[in-house]
């Protein structure tokens, strides 16, 4: 049984992840941001006693140094920070010192902690925007670094970052992801915003989807999915870079015509409309990744397809907005 530090515990991915986790024995700790407030999630709170919650503002370099020295882990799966590609564009500074600085703070307490004879095993969240300028096909681990938004920037600083401890002896992988999606996901991202809008059209609550560019095409999978990726390789004997993906692109149209196809609406397209201001300054037209090392060396595969990651989303959304609608009549 392991003692797990789970940063950014209350996202999408962190709260899987600790599911996860705990169903496999081991004892969690995740952290929250310190202006998180509130009561934890459903999912969390379910946990009980088997997980230990830490509030850690990312901007202090500090505070993730600390924690570690406070709460003794094996394992670290750093997943906090900012998590929005949209939203770094707003802010690339803050993106910089939160997903960038705060890992190379970390890694560089992580390799002296080593050095003492208490080592600690890394697993970075990593991104496919590392390499979203990269053409000639699917991105693998050799492909060059090139991220074209502020948070793939950052998110590069990361990544060479682990690379280059792990060349020092840490145990530290970065797992690249590409996109992964669940009813988890909060609403600002686009594939929520879709799925939520197709919902409330089917219930009569919305008459059109406003969108941006819908001809940019991205490797998307089940998000529970590829936190399991992040437990394989902090359990692998070597540490390593693997690129988590399906293989296979689709276009936001795509995911709009298989969200739309679940509520039975064929005639979708009427229902859209466009709004330039959503389209970003700078974005990849395609970007897809290369899974054969991780299904070579970690026997990882998904397991839910595109068509039924998107259906579950909208049948999740369709409930929530009948749940809200019972809760105000009532």
């Amino acid at each position: 049984m392991a003692l797990a530090l789970v940063t950014g515990i209350g996202g999408q991915d962190g709260g899987y992840l600790a599911e996860q986790l705990v169903a496999a024995g081991h004892r969690v700790h995740g952290t929250v941001s310190g202006g998180a407030g509130g009561p934890l999630p459903a999912h969390l709170a379910a946990l009980g006693d088997a997980l230990t919650v830490h509030t850690a503002d990312l901007r202090d370099p500090g505070a993730l140094p600390g924690l570690v020295d406070d709460v003794g882990p094996d394992w670290v799966f750093n997943l906090a920070g900012a998590s929005s590609v949209a939203a770094s564009w707003a802010d690339p500074v803050g993106t910089l010192d939160v997903n960038g600085r705060a890992v190379l703070a970390l890694l560089e307490h992580l390799f002296r902690r080593a050095e003492e004879g208490a080592p600690v095993r890394l697993v970075q969240a990593s991104s496919g925007e590392v390499f979203a300028g990269a053409t000639g096909g699917p991105v693998t681990e050799a492909s060059p670094v090139s991220p074209v938004n502020p948070y793939g920037v950052a998110k590069a600083v990361a990544h060479r970052s682990v690379g280059m401890y792990r060349e020092r002896g840490l145990h530290a992988s970065s797992l690249v992801l590409f996109n992964h999606e669940s009813p988890r996901r909060p609403e600002r991202f686009v594939t929520r915003k879709i799925t939520r809008g197709v919902a409330a059209i089917a219930a009569g609550r919305a008459d059109r989807l406003v969108l941006g560019n819908l001809d940019v095409r991205r490797d998307w999978g089940w998000a529970p999915d590829y936190t399991a990726a992040m437990l394989l390789a902090a359990e692998a004997p070597e540490a390593g870079d693997y690129v988590v993906a399906t293989g296979v692109a689709h276009s936001l149209r795509d995911l709009v015509a298989a969200a739309f196809a679940e509520v039975g609406i064929a005639d979708w397209e009427p229902l859209l409309a466009s709004d330039p201001s959503l389209v970003r300054p700078a974005d990849a037209e395609v970007l897809v990744g290369d899974p054969s090392r991780l299904r070579e060396r970690l026997g990882w595969a998904p397991t839910v397809g595109f068509e039924e990651m998107v259906a579950t989303m909208v049948r999740t959304d369709l409930a929530e907005l009948s749940a809200d609608e019972g809760e105000t009549r009532r």
